[in-house]
């Protein structure tokens, strides 16, 4: 069976109503990145940290998977598919997708800061100031912020080394390291992006372009789908 890797960014939650840092003037809600989304945030006013990662999850209950989020579920009757996401949301579970690698963490959970593996399920609640785990650890959102590793990319490396194609939808691919990924595909595998904008720079040979958004340009790679795996 044919493997599909799916590299998705926040275009395709977008269009499920969820706010990006990208839109507009790169704020959200007011905040920019350094007031909410990096470790010294946190040191400096882990109140408004909070209050920022509740809202978004308040935000997710309300929002649903879209016509893209269940076209790549889809794809799973035919197809190995395997989806490394730089989003948070977890529209591509709820969508029917089965292989999902969060890059960047995930807003319905919660972790300790003195013990990383003490993970929980929020399930869809707030964390507050004195929520603690076991050990006396504040607990603070499962996020990859800015500055922070990436534990998830060595096996999203892994997953796209074995890819027989590489599709890229919803992202724009300038957030490194997830941006590298790419790099690490085999020689010649047919990668199809999918984005409104068509980057000026000139594509290799074995990438092709589609500028839409996520939820109309997944038809259209559907429709191209056989020719792009054809011998």
């Amino acid at each position: 069976m044919k493997k599909i890797v799916v590299l998705s960014g926040a275009g395709i939650s977008a269009e499920s109503g969820l706010k990006t840092f990208r839109d507009n003037d790169g704020l959200w809600e007011g905040h920019s990145v350094q007031e909410v989304a990096t470790p010294e945030a946190w040191s400096r006013d882990p109140e408004v940290v909070l209050r920022f990662y509740n809202e978004r999850r308040r935000a997710l209950k309300d929002a649903s998977p879209n016509a893209a989020h269940a076209a790549l579920a889809g794809l799973e009757k035919n197809y190995d598919v395997h989806i490394v996401t730089q989003n948070v949301d977890d529209l591509h579970e709820r969508g029917g997708s089965s292989r999902v690698l969060h890059l960047h963490g995930e807003l319905r959970l919660a972790r300790s800061e003195l013990d990383a593996d003490y993970i929980i399920d929020l399930d869809g609640g707030d964390i507050a100031l004195g929520d603690c785990c076991p050990s006396g650890g504040q607990l603070r959102p499962h996020i990859v912020w800015f500055g922070e590793s990436v534990p998830a990319m060595e096996e999203a490396i892994r997953v796209v080394e074995r890819a027989d194609l590489l599709l890229v939808i919803g992202t724009s691919l300038v957030v490194y390291p997830a941006a590298s990924l790419l790099h690490y595909s085999r020689p010649g595998v047919p990668i199809c992006v999918i984005d409104p904008v068509r980057p000026s720079m000139s594509l290799p040979s074995n990438v092709s372009f589609i500028e839409d958004t996520a939820t109309r340009g997944i038809s259209k790679f559907l429709e191209q789908l056989p020719e792009l795996l054809a011998p």
